[in-house]
């Protein structure tokens, strides 16, 4: 007797073979993504909202933009000299003033007390100094008479000495009577010669006497000298032709020596000055020149003097005008200046936007040639001006890239542009 068989339902099976293979498929491709696919953040942007520029290589003009302040080519303070009260004003701020022109009177009753002792003190030495004069021409003339009565005593003595010898050989006089005519000769001749050595050693000290009082009558005309100037810088003047930029005085106010008044500025030259940013500070030098256009007219500029202070992140230099200084400028007025640092070359350029402060110049987002995403790379960016970046490494003429800020994308690595 045959035995039934069990018929199998082959469409069952491949079904099943079907299921177990889509498993593994989508199993294999999870693992390919997992270990093979992008696992880079993305963010989805609308290109209305960010701005794409494309790279470029040209020339690199290598300058900044800053701002001058008009101010005078030099100011010219006024201090004072010597404390006082204020008596007059003769001058206010804003007119002009010539060499010697009044301003202010001050006065000083202490300073006047000083100069009176000051001339007491001179007329005294004077006085005395006269009489000195007159006991050293005493002296001299009683010198002078003894001297000649030494002299007229020496010949005395001398003829009666010769007359005594001769007398004495001839045995009509004593010799004793002899050798005393002879002593009293010798001696007298003795001290004329001393009395002449005495003499002249007294005049030099007379004319040394003479000298330091000369001296010391010089030096109090000196100083009274002085003592006047002091009691002619009660009148303050004008020192140097210009503008009477300040004058800080009342009527009544105490001023003390040394105190600021006020100041004076030569107009007929201009300066701008200049705030730079402390970046650029090994890039400027003297000599570096600059220009700004006012009026339809254009005017060069050179950088004649670097102040060294750095605050709140900026210094500051001076520049002279080299072509013409424009019509009608007034201090305290501004420019924009095109400050030039270096020479122009070619350079690949990337135009100024947000993204440097978000990503320092150290990478940006580069357009795909489809245009549909950007993705981040890595750049080095060297010298700037207000238009440009100049670009070292990291992108390459035609190359398009997203200049406008990065704030608002976090930190993904890919932009799908939308």
């Amino acid at each position: 007797m045959s035995m039934d068989r069990k018929i199998e339902n082959k469409g069952k099976k491949w079904r099943r073979l079907a299921w177990i293979s889509g498993v593994v498929i989508i199993v294999i491709l999870v693992f390919y993504q997992i270990i093979f696919g992008d696992k880079s953040s993305r963010l989805n942007v609308d290109v209305d909202r960010i701005t794409i520029e494309q790279i470029r290589e040209d020339s690199f003009l290598d300058f900044i933009a800053v701002i001058g302040t008009v101010e005078p080519i030099q100011t010219i303070y006024l201090d004072a000299t010597e404390g006082g009260r204020v008596e007059e004003i003769y001058r206010r701020e804003g007119g002009m003033v010539e060499v010697g022109d009044p301003l202010a009177r001050l006065s000083n009753t202490t300073l006047l007390l000083d100069i009176s002792n000051a001339e007491t003190n001179y007329t005294r030495t004077v006085n005395d100094m006269r009489m000195f004069r007159v006991q050293l021409e005493q002296q001299n003339l009683t010198s002078r008479n003894q001297l000649l009565d030494l002299t007229l005593q020496l010949r005395q003595y001398e003829r009666r000495y010769k007359n005594n010898r001769v007398l004495m050989e001839q045995e009509h006089i004593s010799r004793e009577e002899y050798e005393i005519s002879m002593e009293q000769y010798e001696i007298t001749e003795k001290k004329l010669e001393l009395y002449r050595e005495t003499y002249k050693q007294d005049s030099i000290y007379r004319i040394l006497q003479l000298d330091a009082m000369e001296t010391s009558l010089k030096n109090m005309e000196e100083n009274m000298k002085l003592v006047y100037q002091r009691l002619d810088a009660m009148e303050l003047r004008a020192p140097v032709y210009g503008e009477l930029a300040t004058l800080n005085l009342e009527i009544g106010q105490m001023v003390n020596r040394g105190e600021r008044l006020g100041r004076i500025n030569i107009v007929d030259s201009y300066k701008l000055r200049i705030e730079i940013d402390e970046h650029y500070i090994s890039r400027v030098t003297q000599g570096l020149t600059g220009n700004f256009e006012f009026a339809g007219n254009n005017y060069d500029l050179e950088i004649t003097r670097i102040y060294p202070e750095v605050q709140a992140g900026r210094f500051s230099v001076d520049m002279e005008f080299t072509n013409g200084i424009p019509d009608q400028l007034r201090i305290g007025q501004t420019f924009r200046v095109r400050l030039e640092l270096g020479e122009s070359r070619n350079a690949i350029l990337i135009p100024r936007g947000g993204f440097y402060q978000s990503t320092g110049g150290q990478w940006v987002f580069v357009v795909d040639p489809t245009g549909s995403f950007a993705t981040r790379r890595d750049i080095r960016i060297g010298r700037q001006n207000p238009r440009f970046y100049e670009v070292l490494e990291g992108l390459e003429p035609g190359e398009r890239v997203i200049v406008s800020g990065y704030d608002n994308f976090g930190n993904v690595d890919r932009l799908i542009l939308r």
